[in-house]
C-alpha cells in the first residue's frame, strides 16, 4: 500500500478498519497501534482518497470502501495520468535512437518486459529458454502464434517440444538434442522480436536482464539462437559420431574453454566425471 502512495499510518488504519468495520477513530487507533492524534490525520487522508467514509454520527464511525473498488480507482486514475504525461513528455524528448542497452532488475520487471515484447511481435519470435520460464509465457506465445500468425523459433532446455508447437509456423528444437543446459555460462533466457529488439536474462544472485534495439546486439542474439538451431539439427543426425570424436555433450571441446566454475557446473548437469 505504501508503494501506491499511502502512508504507514494510513495503511495500518485501513487494515484495522477492513477487519473491524465500522469503527471510531479511537477504536482504530487502539487496534492498529497508531497514536490517536495520528489516527485522525490518517483518517482524513484516507477519506480524501475515497478509501473510507463516515457512516454514522455521535460518535463518528467509519467504514472502508471495498478494496478492489478503491484500488481499481487508483489504477484508473494512474492510467489516465500515465497516458497524459507520457504523451506530453514524448513531445519534449530528443530522439534516443536504438543504441542504448537497458538493464532490468528482478523477476517481475524482466517477466513484464518479456510479456510486452511478445505482445508487440508482428512477424516472428525467436527464443531460447528452459521449460519453467517458457511455461510462464505459454499463453501469450500461443496467442501470438494462433491469433496473430507470428512464427516461433524455440531452442528448448527441456524435453517437451510439442508443448510449444502451436501452429505449423512454430519450430521447436531441443537444445543439442538433449535439452541439458551446459555449464554456468548459458543465459537463462534470450528472446528476439521481429529481428528488431532482444532481451537476454541471467540468474546470478538475482534475475537481471539487458534489453536493446541496437542492431549489432540484436544480430548477435539472433546468431546465438540460429547456431543453437544448427547444433540441434546436427546433434539429432550425427550424435553418435560427435560423441565419438568430441566426447558426450562436446565435453572435450567445452572443457578447453570453460572456467573451472563452468566445468564444475557442466559435470554436475551432465553427470560426466572428466
Amino acid at each position: 500500500m505504501k508503494r501506491l502512495g499511502l502512508t504507514e499510518y494510513e495503511s495500518r488504519i485501513l487494515l484495522a478498519l477492513l477487519q473491524s468495520p465500522p469503527a471510531t477513530a479511537y477504536e482504530m487507533a487502539k487496534k492498529s497501534g497508531v497514536p490517536r492524534p495520528n489516527a485522525y490525520s490518517a483518517l482524513e487522508g484516507l477519506e480524501a482518497r475515497g478509501a473510507v467514509m463516515p457512516v454514522s454520527e455521535k460518535p463518528v464511525r467509519y467504514a472502508a470502501r471495498p478494496p478492489r473498488e478503491f484500488f481499481g480507482q487508483i489504477l484508473a486514475q494512474t492510467q489516465t495520468v500515465y497516458d497524459s504525461l507520457a504523451g506530453r513528455l514524448e513531445t519534449l524528448a530528443a530522439p534516443q535512437g536504438d543504441h542504448y542497452v537497458w538493464t532490468l532488475e528482478g523477476a517481475a520487471e524482466v517477466q513484464a518486459k518479456v510479456a510486452e515484447m511478445i505482445a508487440a511481435a508482428e512477424r516472428e519470435i525467436w527464443l531460447k529458454g528452459d521449460t519453467p520460464l517458457l511455461d510462464r509465457h505459454a499463453d501469450a506465445l500461443r496467442e501470438a502464434a494462433t491469433t496473430r500468425g507470428v512464427a516461433l523459433m524455440v531452442i528448448l532446455f527441456g524435453t517437451n517440444p510439442g508443448d510449444y508447437r502451436f501452429t505449423e509456423q512454430c519450430a521447436v528444437f531441443v537444445h543439442e538434442a538433449s535439452g541439458v543446459r551446459m555449464g554456468s555460462a548459458d543465459n537463462l533466457f534470450t528472446i528476439a522480436i521481429d529481428q528488431t529488439q532482444m532481451l537476454t536474462a541471467n540468474d546470478d544472485g538475482g534475475i537481471r536482464a539487458a534489453h536493446t534495439q541496437n542492431r549489432a546486439v540484436v544480430k548477435m542474439a539472433l546468431s546465438l539462437i540460429r547456431h543453437d538451431y544448427y547444433m540441434a539439427e546436427i546433434f539429432g543426425r550425427f550424435k553418435g559420431e560427435l560423441d565419438a570424436v568430441f566426447g558426450p555433450h562436446l565435453s572435450r571441446l567445452r572443457t578447453r574453454s570453460f572456467t573451472d566454475e563452468q566445468i564444475g557446473s557442466f559435470r554436475e548437469k551432465t553427470g560426466l566425471s572428466d
